[in-house]
């Protein structure tokens, strides 16, 4: 089967829905109040979330590092999917296990820092804990893991894709330029783009540029992990 692509941000529900008929499966959403690239209320989200019912998986970010929040938020928003993205060490996998018993049906996509070589070792504490990981990249003044533009070592992702048992999305950094390439070279269950396929506003902000969205998911589909 081919790579599945997930898309941050949609800031709509219309927005979200175009994202699924380009072919996205997981669209992600980030609920918080805090400056992070595309964020919307509670209220959006969950609108966002129903909208995507029956066409494509809802992802919904958290980079709080209070287990209360992170589940009031799930509580609110209901998405299929929970990303976890809280700075590098400040949520363990103690504190997923105890997540994991309180959210139901609602999976868990765990974040994590490609900083080294350590970051093999997070991977596995955290695989079975969750059912998925995202690969991704850390930058100064960026809250949480993500959000950067930036790639960050490959080979250390590839790694990580041949030593756990579960599903992981590549993230950081990927563009319509370089998606094939990482999908060659790492070999993931998926991709992830949220810069690189952001259409800016001159007001400030952005939109998802459906043009990038599809060609992004062209790119990816067409690529031979082989």
């Amino acid at each position: 089967m081919s790579v599945r692509v997930q898309i941050y941000t949609a800031q709509t529900a219309d927005e979200a829905v175009r994202l699924a008929e380009l072919g996205v499966e997981h669209v992600g959403i980030t609920p918080t109040r805090l400056g992070l690239p595309g964020e919307v209320g509670i209220g959006v989200a969950r609108a966002i979330r129903d909208a995507l019912v029956g066409s494509a998986r809802s992802v919904a970010l958290s980079v709080a590092t209070d287990l209360s929040q992170i589940i009031e938020m799930i509580e609110s928003v209901r998405p299929d999917i929970v990303h976890l993205c809280a700075p590098p060490g400040t949520l363990g996998p103690e504190d997923v296990a105890v997540l994991r018993k309180e959210i139901g049906d609602t999976e868990i996509m765990q974040a994590v820092a490609v900083t080294g070589p350590e970051a093999i070792d997070v991977a596995r504490a955290f695989v079975p804990l969750v059912d998925y990981l995202l690969l991704d990249s850390v930058g100064p003044g960026i809250p949480g893991i993500g959000a950067t533009g930036a790639t960050h070592d490959w080979g250390i992702s590839a790694d990580i894709v041949t030593q756990v048992d579960t599903r992981v999305i590549l993230a950081g950094g990927l563009s319509l330029e370089n998606v094939s390439d990482a999908i060659k070279r790492v070999r993931p269950w998926g991709v992830d783009s949220l810069t690189h396929t952001n259409r800016p506003l001159a007001s400030g902000g952005f939109r998802k540029d459906p043009g990038l969205v599809e060609a992004f998911v062209e790119a990816a589909r067409g690529a031979d992990p082989a």
